[in-house]
């Protein structure tokens, strides 16, 4: 009978320990999870403001060719016109 009573009091204490250190790795786990959504959170802001810039950069492209065609279709004008001066005179 003492046998069966001691038995059933380690029973309980490895069952304690266990579920205290249960508890502990869930703890390390939640941790984890919530440094792993921060990160994700980071990733997702980083990701946005990249394709924000990668926008304005091909819109700032863009007025860069529209403005160096500009300038190329004026200088091709005012040449021709003098071409034209030069030919009626």
């Amino acid at each position: 009978m003492w046998k069966q009573f001691y038995e059933a009091i380690k029973q309980i204490f490895l069952l304690t320990q266990q579920t205290q250190q249960t508890r502990e790795e869930m703890k390390e786990l939640r941790q984890q999870v919530d440094r792993l959504a921060s990160a994700v959170e980071r990733l997702a802001y980083e990701l946005h403001r990249v394709k924000e810039n990668e926008a304005h950069e091909r819109e700032k492209i863009a007025l860069q060719l529209e403005n160096a065609m500009l300038r190329l279709e004026r200088r091709l004008s005012t040449g021709k016109a003098r071409a034209d001066q030069e030919g009626e005179g």
